[in-house]
């Protein structure tokens, strides 16, 4: 029976949180013997109960890429206010171009957005919502306007604290 067992070790780390890449992508540069690969991969990571965070990992192998980012992402994970299974309000994130616009839905009805915005929304944990991307559609800025609408959440008690 060996004593330590790394893979055993990484797996219990943080078996809490779901992980998802958004993207992987594929940078060349050229240099004196051909072209030199490196990759640049998008993390999302959630608790699927309210916490979600963002993670971008840059490396020569895929593998490396996609750890740092979710080592990135786990650091960077904030609380989300949520109603039930779905949003408090309606609300609207920017990035740079990318505009995305999220709306509440009744139980049931599922997440119905497309593009980079569904696994942020299910890292999040969120279940029913209504999402439209406006602006770019560049992955990231998607990404991160999500993460920005989701970020100005407000529940109705922390509205009137603050009204009063």
């Amino acid at each position: 029976m060996p004593m330590f067992d790394r893979n055993n070790r990484d797996r219990d780390a943080a078996p809490e949180f779901d992980e998802k890449t958004v993207f992987v992508n594929r940078c060349a540069k050229t240099v004196k013997g051909g072209r030199r690969f490196s990759f640049s991969a998008i993390i999302v990571v959630g608790d699927n109960n309210g916490r979600v965070g963002l993670g971008i990992g840059k490396a020569n192998e895929v593998g490396d890429a996609i750890r740092k980012g979710g080592d990135a992402a786990r650091k960077a994970m904030r609380p989300v206010c949520m109603k039930g299974s779905t949003i408090p309000h309606e609300v609207t994130g920017v990035c740079d171009g990318g505009k995305v616009l999220l709306k509440p839905a009744p139980d049931g009805t599922g997440i119905i957005c497309g593009g980079a915005m569904r696994p942020v929304l299910e890292a999040a944990g969120i279940k029913d919502v209504v999402g439209k991307s406006l602006g770019s559609k560049n992955r990231l800025n998607v990404v991160k306007a999500t993460i920005d609408a989701l970020h100005q959440l407000r529940s109705a008690e922390t509205i009137a604290a603050l009204r009063a």
